[in-house]
């Protein structure tokens, strides 16, 4: 059986890789910040709830002990993101606005936490025999693609672009765990208001197609659901 972590699986593309992957035979811990939330959405898949902030040492910690408590874990995917840059009217903040706070307040969650729940939980990755990270990114994270793209945002591009680098780097330092970075596409969830083109069925695919990787699958690769994604 393959224990799977999904942070900020409570609602959105998280939940439905969630309720995909219990489908597929996992056993899914649902993460999520709102305990109460977490066990909520846990009851809906019937999967496992474990109160999980990102950006909190004791509460990812606590984490840690609950899911080692339960036999371990295979599979972590890296769900959990913020973005904040947006101005009371709206209207997304640009290179002209954006401040030193939006960009901390966004690396705090998408870039630090990220790298606080790797660390912690890579003692039990490694003792898995086949364990997988997916880091879920985004198209705004290519340098390639935002060079012509009328996106002006700052904050979390350059966030999900760090997100790409730490991917290459741990990829490259463990070389035993399939690490990958996937980019959803443009999907209707709470972080843009619902105004994205995809479902968060159609946004999943790639997700759960990563976190079922075999041991001699792809890893420090950024992918979506066509293939490889420009860096």
């Amino acid at each position: 059986m393959t224990t799977t972590l999904i942070t900020g699986a409570n609602q959105g593309l998280g939940f439905e890789t969630a309720r995909r992957l219990v489908a597929a035979g996992h056993t899914v811990y649902v993460g999520s910040r709102n305990a109460e939330r977490g066990r909520r959405a846990a009851e809906q898949l019937g999967a496992r709830a474990v109160q999980l902030d990102i950006t909190d040492d004791s509460s990812v910690q606590a984490a840690v002990k609950t899911i080692e408590a339960d036999g371990g874990l295979d599979v972590l995917v890296n769900n959990a993101g913020i973005q904040v840059e947006l101005a009371a009217n709206g209207d997304m903040i640009g290179p002209m606005d954006v401040t030193a706070e939006v960009m901390r307040q966004t690396f705090e969650t998408n870039v630090f936490g990220t790298v606080r729940v790797l660390h912690a939980f890579l003692p039990l990755l490694r003792r898995s025999a086949a364990p997988v990270i997916v880091n879920v990114s985004s198209g705004l994270a290519s340098l390639e693609r935002m060079g012509t793209w009328p996106y002006h945002g700052v904050a979390y591009p350059a966030s999900k672009a760090a997100v790409n680098m730490i991917t290459v780097q741990f990829a490259k330092s463990l070389p035993e765990i399939r690490i990958n970075a996937v980019e959803p596409g443009y999907t209707a969830t709470a972080l843009n208001d619902h105004q994205g083109t995809k479902t968060v069925q159609q946004g999943a695919e790639i997700i759960v197609r990563m976190a079922q990787l075999g041991p001699d699958g792809p890893t420090g690769t950024y992918v979506g659901e066509e293939g490889p994604y420009p860096w």
